[in-house]
């Protein structure tokens, strides 16, 4: 996670759904895509940074889209300037750690 980007996260229950909420996160507005993570339990989430307005109409757009699908979202947060500290976090869900080189 970049220092003084704002982060945007989304929680819902299945790879389908969360893949709806992350097409329609990006295609909204100019965020990255920074991560995911998927618990044993088939809740996943999926984490994009950008500038505050970004991320918040991104996570706007994605709940909308999950719901247009008739489930539901679990929990979404955006974080501005979120504390370095959270990177350790994070970090562990990057994309360059989860997928092959």
């Amino acid at each position: 996670m970049t220092r003084g980007k704002t982060l945007g996260v989304i929680e819902t229950f299945g790879i389908v759904f969360v893949l709806e909420a992350a097409d329609a996160m990006m295609k909204t507005s100019d965020v990255k895509l920074i991560g995911y993570e998927n618990t044993a339990s088939g809740y996943i989430s999926v984490l994009v940074e950008g500038d505050v307005a970004a991320c918040q109409a991104a996570v706007e757009s994605g709940i909308a889209a999950v719901e247009a699908m008739g489930a539901q979202v679990h929990s979404s947060i955006v974080i501005p300037s979120p504390h370095p500290d959270l990177a350790k976090i994070t970090g562990r869900y990057a994309l360059e750690k989860l997928l092959p080189a």
